[in-house]
């Protein structure tokens, strides 16, 4: 009886081992979970990738957002999109919003700004992004729009960030939607859902409140 027990308390031990370190300890369910625990345990650095974009010369990336005061709210996107980037852009009006009026008053709202970053480089050039930015009322002063104009840049930025982007095979693309925030210093150290926009903000503006670490 022992003996036939044995390998099944053996195979449940293992099982739960298993399930505990694909969920860190229980804490997740999905990858996506997974992801956005990993970066809040551990930030990720932007990697050495150039952009340029609306008003924004070519630099490196992680030299434009890590000036040492600004927390940026990060989206990807394409301006060919009709579905998930015109409701992220939605969210990134509502948040303009908040933030123009917050900032009369609100030292940390004015240190948070938004960008939106174009994973269709070869599309979306700067005349293009400026007239999809006009299209959103984009304020320059708070919200911007950038791309990678080296597609390896662009496979560079999305793998380490774990944005998962697929063509369809007719000129879009299948995406995944987040809010992504990026520290004074240029690390992402969080993730929210689209539909968690107040959340993220809130985030944001918490953390522009605080010196840099």
């Amino acid at each position: 009886m022992l003996r036939t027990a044995l390998p099944g308390i053996a195979l449940a031990v293992a099982g739960y081992a298993c399930a505990s370190w694909l969920t860190h300890d229980f804490q997740v369910w999905t990858a996506e979970g997974a992801r956005r625990l990993e970066v809040a345990l551990a930030p990720v650095a932007v990697p050495a990738v150039n952009i340029d974009g609306l008003g924004i010369p070519a630099q490196a990336l992680r030299q434009w957002l890590a000036d040492g005061q600004s927390v940026t709210l990060v989206d990807f996107v394409y301006t060919r999109c009709q579905t998930v980037c015109l409701a992220l852009g939605s969210s990134y009006q509502q948040m303009q919003s908040v933030l123009q009026t917050a900032g009369k008053t609100d030292l940390a709202a004015r240190k948070v700004k938004l960008l939106s970053i174009s994973f269709d480089g070869e599309h979306d050039n700067p005349q293009v992004l400026q007239a999809y930015a006009a299209r959103l009322n984009a304020d320059p002063l708070l919200w911007r729009f950038v791309r990678m104009p080296d597609t390896r840049d662009t496979r560079q930025l999305l793998a380490d960030f774990q944005v998962v982007v697929v063509p369809d095979g007719r000129g879009d693309f299948e995406h995944n939607a987040a809010l992504l925030v990026l520290d004074q210093n240029a690390r992402l150290v969080r993730i929210f859902d689209q539909a968690d926009q107040q959340l993220a903000l809130d985030y944001a503006r918490d953390l522009a409140s605080r010196p840099p670490s």
